[in-house]
């Protein structure tokens, strides 16, 4: 497993289990909503000064994953 996994924190009773970054109240939701609208990671690390380069990086790689389980999902709903 990737070290940087260790940067996503799941605790009962914070933001409804929720993935975060390092126990903070930052869901990794978010920090992936912010990408896909086209945010940049300077503009998000200035937003939440307490974030750095890897929380970021580690979001990515925690929802990769995700994406696979997805992708097989959709393609076995597709009928050509």
């Amino acid at each position: 497993m990737n070290p940087l996994l260790d940067r996503i924190t799941q605790t009962p009773g914070q933001c409804g289990g929720r993935p975060c970054i390092r126990g903070m109240r930052i869901r990794v939701s978010d920090i992936l909503e912010m990408l896909a609208e086209n945010v940049s990671s300077t503009e998000i690390l200035e937003d939440f000064p307490d974030l750095e380069p890897e929380d970021i990086q580690a979001c990515l790689l925690f929802a990769a994953p995700q994406l696979t389980f997805s992708t097989a999902r959709i393609e076995s709903d597709l009928h050509f």
